[in-house]
């Protein structure tokens, strides 16, 4: 299925969850927030959270400096 993830179209496998999303990318695992149509997802709920044809995703990373 199709996603849109920071505005670029990305091919997943049906019924991928947010973390399965998180692995496939090769996210880090600390430093990061995803949101799901402008909804952030809490990282407890990744494991649960199933994505849909479509759907539009944004990554945050976090950033340090000033």
């Amino acid at each position: 299925m199709k996603l849109t993830v920071n505005s670029k179209e990305t091919e997943v496998k049906d019924g991928c969850t947010v973390a399965e999303l998180s692995t496939f990318l090769a996210l880090p695992e600390k430093g990061i927030a995803i949101a799901v149509n402008n909804r952030m997802v809490p990282r407890i709920d990744w494991e649960k959270c199933v994505l849909q044809p479509n759907d539009s995703l944004v990554v945050i990373k976090a950033a340090c400096g000033g």
